[in-house]
């Protein structure tokens, strides 16, 4: 399975789009790891994700959400949960 991700990072108050096969490992190397942009942000948490079949799915899925370039509907997709087949939304870390 693989994931569409948002993180939220309340230092910057700016949200990050990702795709990962592993969201848990993913979003500990943007508070622990990363270089650029998440590395500005710590602590991110997560705050929403889409599961999908294939890493084609899911890419072609960050790529529409990044397109949005909307705080508002980034914000309403994550209020409102996935609409999407074979989708999951996580609030678990907020």
């Amino acid at each position: 399975m693989y994931s569409v991700y948002i993180i939220y990072s309340e230092k910057l108050d700016k949200y990050y789009i990702g795709d990962s096969a592993d969201v848990q490992n993913r979003l500990l190397k943007h508070n622990r790891k990363s270089k650029g942009f998440t590395s500005l942000g710590r602590p991110w948490i997560l705050v929403f994700q889409e599961l999908f079949d294939t890493k084609k799915e899911a890419m072609a899925r960050e790529n529409q959400l990044k397109k949005w370039k909307n705080r508002e509907r980034i914000e309403s997709l994550i209020k409102s949960g996935s609409k999407h087949h074979n989708c999951k939304m996580n609030k678990s870390q907020l």
